[in-house]
């Protein structure tokens, strides 16, 4: 779910999760699963997940 609520952030359409209106981030929040403040520090997920079909 991270790579997923990251996703809008690495690809430069927001600057932080929660500002991504679409995303089902704001749903976990309200559970107490993320903190509103999760992902605003680079997560560096381009190590670990690629964009690219290989």
């Amino acid at each position: 779910m991270d790579y997923l609520h990251y996703n809008p952030v690495k690809h430069g359409l927001v600057k932080n999760v929660v500002d991504w209106p679409y995303s089902s981030f704001h749903r976990y929040v309200k559970q107490g699963v993320y903190a509103e403040d999760w992902g605003n520090e680079s997560i560096g997920f381009s190590e670990s997940f690629s964009d690219k079909l290989e």
